[in-house]
């Protein structure tokens, strides 16, 4: 078997994509983490629903942006590329989010577990990453 065959393997090839979309949605929590005012993990463990709902949308969105990027790309650094893409716009819609509801604080209501807030958020979270998921094919 040469070293192509051996990378081209299905399995070789599924626990790469793996490895490196929990790496990347590692780093996209960390970096949700600093963009948002409230502490995700803590609120979390504290039994925030708001803010489990909405973590929970950034997660199933940025793995859903992913998943389209793993479909539409053929070699690993064009996966990556596209799925960062669409992770940067993904963070542009949560600030267009906060910048569109002037009468009240997106994170704040979320920190205050107001779950209609976590829930809306979960929704446009999860929506836009089939658009853009859809886009960047």
């Amino acid at each position: 078997m040469t070293n192509t065959g051996f990378w081209s393997h299905p399995l070789v090839e599924t626990a790469g994509y793996f490895s490196v979309v929990v790496l990347c949605l590692i780093l996209s929590m960390v970096l949700f983490e600093i963009v948002t005012k409230y502490k995700n993990w803590e609120e979390i463990r504290k039994g925030n629903v708001a803010v489990a709902l909405a973590t929970g949308g950034k997660i199933f969105g940025v793995a859903n942006i992913f998943r389209y990027s793993i479909e539409q790309h053929n070699t690993l650094p064009q996966m990556i590329g596209w799925g960062l893409f669409g992770f940067v716009l993904l963070v542009i819609a949560y600030f267009l989010f906060e910048f569109l509801t002037p009468k009240f604080n997106i994170d704040k209501e979320i920190e205050n577990d107001n779950r209609s807030v976590g829930f809306i958020s979960l929704t446009i979270s999860v929506g836009l990453s089939f658009v853009i998921g859809a886009s960047i094919s």
